[in-house]
């Protein structure tokens, strides 16, 4: 007899963050999900006064300018409650999993939290027929969705709808 592994809900929570660079001192600068029944969140995190690397190259991947963390983010106290208040007990899934870990990490460390949820790996979800046909999936519902500014909230959604259709035995045509 062949054990199956529990199918999860077919839209799990998904969370993405988007980070100041990808080297050793960078640090998360949003963070955004996508929920079961649809609803997302996105915030812009406030560097904290330690936090100092800035990747230029990141930021023409975000768009999003250090200077607009200054005034317009919140501190990784807010940050970090609120993420425990939405996401409390909920395991949250992530495709950049090592990233994400480590930037949340960084993150509830600079607010004196602990982090209330759990993260896993979004490759856990998937089973081998599905892992490859990810990414031709996920092309295919960027390109339906139209140019999508690169956010936390937005990557997030299109992750869930990846992982929906993929489970819906989703093919591309030949």
């Amino acid at each position: 007899m062949i054990a199956m592994k529990p199918t999860p809900e077919a839209r799990p929570a998904v969370l993405d963050v988007e980070a100041s660079g990808f080297g050793r001192d960078s640090y998360p600068i949003e963070v955004g999900y996508a929920l079961p029944d649809g609803r997302v969140f996105c915030t812009l995190i406030r560097p904290e006064p330690q936090w100092t690397h800035w990747d230029p190259q990141a930021e023409r991947l975000h768009q999003i300018p250090r200077p607009a963390l200054l005034n317009r983010g919140r501190s990784a106290v807010e940050v970090a409650t609120l993420l425990n208040e939405q996401l409390q007990g909920r395991t949250v899934y992530s495709d950049g999993w090592n990233h994400d870990y480590t930037w949340l990490a960084l993150l509830y460390d600079a607010a004196g939290q602990r982090q209330r949820f759990k993260l896993e790996n979004l490759r856990a979800l998937l089973q081998e027929d599905e892992a490859e046909r990810w990414h031709a999936i996920k092309q295919q519902i960027a390109d339906e969705r139209g140019p999508q500014r690169h956010r936390a909230s937005a990557d997030a959604r299109l992750l869930q709808l990846t992982l929906q259709r993929v489970r819906q035995g989703a093919t591309l045509p030949s």
